[in-house]
């Protein structure tokens, strides 16, 4: 019979401390006033929230309850929704970005790349799912390129976009590439730091086989669409080269980068806007508006159809 043994006590970690909302705001508002490309909105938004702390609105139960009133404030004064105060359940690193960069690591590893879907359709119509997002392109270059040369040889492509949330403006612009005939200029981003802009333009040559500027595209949308999934749909429609099927988009149109005020809070700040070369604007607040509205669950049916009948005239 083997003797009982006393087990060895399990160590617990450490808990977590409660955030201190002076802290957090006094982090926000000194992020604000550097980094946000409307410098007059973040002076607006800096005497919002000092106002708010002293009113005691964000003396609230826990991380995940002051995320959601901050993020109500810092979003009350031009709805920009990539304006936020993030709670994450796990402790997030304190690097800049490298919360968002791990749960984006782990979602590229469970969504082929952020191509879980490819199918061909009736009457030679490919569909070519793209989500939850547009990964960063020295991720997704291969798992893209060999989607989007597997559909170049459907004689018409629909491009899902309506469950992707955003992403990489480098591969939006990759993907761009397989859909025009030659290099395009898409849109430019005029940045904060710098007082700078820059252009970009969809790559001269593409790795595989592109589908091609001349034969039918359709792009689904919904209205969670957002960020650069919403760009890849705007810029294909401005230039004429996509029909954008479904729901009005999310409308957020600012890049933003992420700085961690709290192990479980992080706060996103734009850095720049977008400007398209054609429309001389972009989609914020207003959202990619669809040239023909439908529900999204009803927005591939309708592009299928839309695409057999082109095909057939």
């Amino acid at each position: 019979m083997t003797p009982l043994t006393n087990p060895q006590p399990t160590a617990v970690p450490a808990p977590v401390s409660a955030p201190a909302p002076a802290s957090v705001i006094e982090e926000t508002t000194r992020l604000l006033t550097e980094h946000y490309v409307f410098p007059d909105v973040a002076e607006q938004l800096t005497t919002l929230l000092h106002r708010r702390l002293a009113e005691g609105a964000y003396d609230v139960d826990g991380a995940e309850e002051l995320a959601h009133v901050v993020t109500a404030d810092l979003q009350s004064a031009n709805n920009d929704r990539h304006l936020r105060l993030r709670h994450h359940a796990e402790p997030v690193p304190a690097e800049e970005g490298a919360a968002h960069l791990a749960a984006v690591r782990r979602d590229f590893d469970t969504s082929l790349g952020g191509v879980p879907r490819v199918e061909l359709l009736d009457g030679g119509v490919a569909v070519l799912e793209l989500a939850p997002m547009l990964f960063p392109l020295e991720w997704a270059a291969e798992p893209l390129s060999a989607a989007l040369t597997l559909a170049s040889r459907a004689q018409a492509l629909i491009l899902d976009l309506r469950a992707n949330r955003g992403g990489d403006p480098d591969t939006v612009a990759f993907v761009c590439g397989h859909l025009l005939d030659e290099r395009t200029h898409l849109n430019t981003m005029y940045w904060r730091a710098g007082d700078r802009t820059e252009q970009s333009w969809s790559p001269p040559h593409v790795l595989g086989t592109r589908f091609g500027g001349t034969k039918p595209l359709y792009v689904l949308s919904s209205a969670t669409t957002f960020s650069a999934a919403e760009e890849l749909a705007y810029d294909l429609q401005q230039l004429g080269r996509a029909t954008v099927v479904g729901e009005r988009t999310r409308g957020g149109a600012h890049p933003c980068e992420g700085w961690t005020v709290h192990p479980h809070l992080e706060v996103t700040v734009p850095v720049g806007r977008a400007v398209n070369p054609v429309s001389g604007t972009n989609w914020e607040g207003t959202g990619v508006q669809p040239d023909i509205p439908c529900t999204a669950p009803d927005a591939l049916t309708r592009a299928h159809a839309l695409a057999l009948a082109r095909l057939a005239a």
